[in-house]
Formats: C-alpha cells, sequence, structure tokens
C-alpha cells in the first residue's frame, strides 16, 4: 500500500528537553491510525511537527510521497493536510458559516484577493452550507459561535477541517470533554468521513478510539514502544503497563 505519511527517525528538543525521541511512523492511504500514549508522551508534539507548526530538530516527514521536513504550514496544507486542535481553535466573533468560509478560503483564489467581501460569494456560501449540512450544523449556521454548545464547537471544527477537501487529516482528541451523547455524535460523524482520506487521530476515549482505528501506535516519554494492529497492541503487556496501568 502507498504511504501518505512517513516520518523516519524524528526527533524535536527544547534545550536540554527531548520531546520526540528518533520516531518511525507510516500511515497508509485511507488508512485510521490512532496514537496512544499517557500524558506527556509526544502525541500533541508529534502532530505539530507533521503539521510544521515545530520545526523537526531531526529526522524526515514525506506528506503524500513529498519531501515536507523543511515546508511551511501553508505548505503542507496545499498538498492536502488538514487539522483539528487539542483546544478548540474557532473564530469566536463570527457565525458558523462565516467560520467554514473562512476555511474555505484557504484552497481558494479568492484568499488572493484583497479588496471587497467574500460575504456575498453564492458559490463560497453554497460549499459552506453543505458543508455544515455534513456535520448536522446547518440549521445553526447563523448562529453566533458563542451561542453554541461545546460538542457542537467540536463539529464545526471537524466541518472546517474537512471544507479543506483534505487527503490528510489529523484529529487532536476529538472526543475530549464531550458528553456521553455528544461523543456517539462526533464518532457517527468520522465514521462517515470517506476512506479517500487518510486520518491520524489521538484519543483518549479507549472504547470509542479502538473501534475505529485499523492500526495503533503507542508513544511513550517521545518514543514509539510498538505499532501494529488493534489486537496486536490491545493484547501486548506493555500496553497494558504503560498506558491502562496495570
Amino acid at each position: 500500500m502507498t504511504a501518505v505519511v512517513e516520518i523516519n527517525r524524528l526527533c524535536k528538543s527544547f534545550g536540554g528537553l527531548h520531546v520526540t525521541r528518533s520516531v518511525d511512523l507510516r500511515v497508509e492511504q485511507g488508512e485510521r491510525h490512532l496514537l496512544i500514549g499517557p500524558n506527556g508522551a509526544g502525541k500533541t508534539t508529534l502532530f505539530n511537527l507533521i503539521a510544521g507548526d515545530l520545526a523537526a530538530s531531526a529526522g524526515s516527514i514525506t506528506l503524500l510521497g513529498k519531501p515536507v521536513t523543511k515546508s511551511s504550514t501553508a505548505t503542507r496544507a496545499q498538498l492536502g493536510l488538514a487539522r483539528t486542535y487539542q483546544i478548540v481553535t474557532l473564530f469566536g466573533r463570527d457565525h458558523l458559516l462565516h467560520n467554514v468560509k473562512l476555511a474555505l478560503l484557504g484552497k481558494s483564489t479568492l484568499r488572493h484577493r484583497h479588496w471587497g467581501s467574500f460575504d456575498q460569494e453564492k458559490t463560497l456560501s453554497v460549499r459552506a452550507m453543505q458543508v455544515l449540512q455534513s456535520v448536522g450544523l446547518a440549521d445553526k449556521a447563523y448562529w453566533p459561535l458563542e451561542q453554541t454548545s461545546y460538542g457542537e464547537k467540536r463539529r464545526l471544527e471537524i466541518a472546517m477541517a474537512l471544507a479543506q477537501e483534505p487527503k490528510v487529516l489529523l484529529l487532536d482528541e476529538p472526543l475530549a470533554g464531550l458528553s456521553s451523547e455528544e461523543r456517539e455524535t462526533i464518532t457517527a460523524l468520522l465514521r462517515n468521513i470517506d476512506r479517500s482520506i487518510t486520518i491520524l487521530m489521538i484519543e483518549h476515549d479507549m472504547e470509542v478510539a479502538l473501534a475505529f482505528a485499523d492500526r495503533i501506535t503507542l508513544l511513550h516519554h517521545g518514543e514509539v514502544i510498538l505499532a501494529g494492529t488493534r489486537q496486536e497492541v490491545v493484547n501486548d503487556p506493555r500496553t497494558r503497563e504503560i498506558y491502562l496501568g496495570h
């Protein structure tokens, strides 16, 4: 199979603090790949390195067959990478539709236009409404963001990532802080994402995450401890010791 994300001996240090230690990772086309590990394992740092939010200290990153170790975040997004964040990152003073329009601009030629307003761009509005429909938020398109629930904000963030028509989607704890009902809604949404989009996800809700993942990588102290199928990782005593605590 074709690897869409390939990482070799990736390291990240902040002075004398080694956060990521010689990480190797391979994610195949269409795969649902889960990153697990205790707090401080280096999972979000690894996401930041893949996305280009942090520069690697050593090692290499290949995205969709292209070396991107030294490429900008914008270049990686143009190649087809999108992500969500552990802490919801949205435009708080705007309504939902406007948030999605801003996400759509990321890959639109309209972003190069330095005059006028894009609010009247019909094609943009139609596409933004379609994206909201896909995550069940079309009826709240003109709601101010501050009036929506935390679960709805999570759905909006995923909608904004999907609006960019990514080939690779990084999801950083999309179920964190949600009620059981909200988790079911988000889980159903994730399951419905087309397999043309490869997903690499960090998650602590093991019951939901294990049902979602094809393959799992366990990180601890910035190192890959093991990687394999769901069953292989769950059955490995190192997983129980490091992650499950027994």
